[in-house]
């Protein structure tokens, strides 16, 4: 497996990982996946990670948000981490997020935050493996499909970027 640069090119590839994502119900709140314009405009434009096998397939992305337009939150990003269904379970996401703390930490952003659904106890523990800490729990945060969901509100600080 290799970790690289996500370009248009992963596009089709990293469109049908966020589908099956949003298939689980526990991955995020949307309910279906943007154009690639809509992804590309809600993401930083650093730190945009694929996971590839020897083929170039791609196993799994990971990308970074924004929390706000506000200058003094110019070091703080949110973290999204997809693994393709046939991935799951072999590590992809582990090297992803670890690459993505790395990325991160090059391009001056100082906390990651993630939240995630409490059903989805595997990426929470993947997260807290990386040095994520829970924060608490956001209750009745947001509806899908018509059903209040809570998260978990998750925080990584750097000991490199704003130390």
């Amino acid at each position: 497996m290799s970790i690289s640069a996500l370009t248009t090119l992963h596009w089709p590839a990293v469109k049908l990982i966020y589908t099956q994502g949003i298939a689980t119900g526990n991955a995020t709140f949307e309910t279906q996946s943007p154009s690639w314009e809509a992804w590309d405009a809600g993401h930083l434009a650093h730190s945009r990670l694929v996971a590839t096998d020897a083929a170039g397939n791609v196993l799994g992305w990971a990308a970074l948000s924004p929390v706000s337009g506000r200058c003094v939150y110019g070091g703080v990003a949110e973290v999204s981490v997809y693994v393709a269904d046939a991935a799951r379970g072999q590590g992809v996401g582990r090297q992803l997020l670890g690459a993505l703390i790395a990325e991160s930490e090059k391009n001056g952003i100082w906390t990651l935050q993630a939240g995630i659904f409490p059903e989805n106890r595997a990426s929470i523990r993947l997260h807290e493996a990386h040095g994520f800490r829970v924060l608490g729990r956001r209750e009745r945060i947001g509806k899908l499909a018509g059903v209040w969901r809570d998260t978990v509100l998750l925080e990584r600080r750097s000991a490199v970027v704003g130390a």
